[in-house]
């Protein structure tokens, strides 16, 4: 995979991914931005919901398992020194509709622990909670 990142000036970059769509990131104010477009940081962490989201529906879809309704909370923690990586994730997945738990932990399992190449190639601890229909999930991931 290969794309170009454009500077735009102060703190604002763009690129093209190679599906096309733009991408704009930008400081916040504070540090010489114009707060027009996220940080990296955060695109990194939406990165990681969307890989590990997409894998979970995917999984859920080959199961014949129909979701009526999906929401992921995502907090990164990082570190205190340069270059402040993020050294935990957690992922709490809320899904809904009718949904046997255990199918649900399966999906989830598989995307953390084979499929998402996003949260693969980092070097932060993952961990993953989960509830269906705002019940929380009973098993340990």
């Amino acid at each position: 995979m290969e794309l170009s990142v454009k500077w735009n000036g102060d703190m604002a970059f763009s690129g093209v991914a190679p599906s096309g769509h733009e991408i704009k990131m930008d400081a916040a104010a504070e540090v010489g931005g114009q707060n027009t477009g996220p940080r990296p940081t955060e695109l990194l962490l939406n990165a990681v919901a969307g890989c590990t989201g997409i894998d979970i529906i995917s999984i859920l879809k080959k199961m014949r398992i129909e979701v009526t309704g999906f929401q992921m909370d995502v907090k990164g923690e990082r570190a205190d020194d340069h270059p402040k990586k993020f050294t935990h994730i957690h992922v709490h997945y809320a899904l809904e509709g009718d949904l046997p738990e255990e199918k649900v932990v399966r999906a989830i399992k598989l995307s953390k622990d084979t499929y998402c190449s996003v949260s693969h190639s980092l070097s932060a601890e993952l961990t993953v909670s989960y509830s269906i229909n705002g019940m929380k999930g009973e098993q340990t991931l």
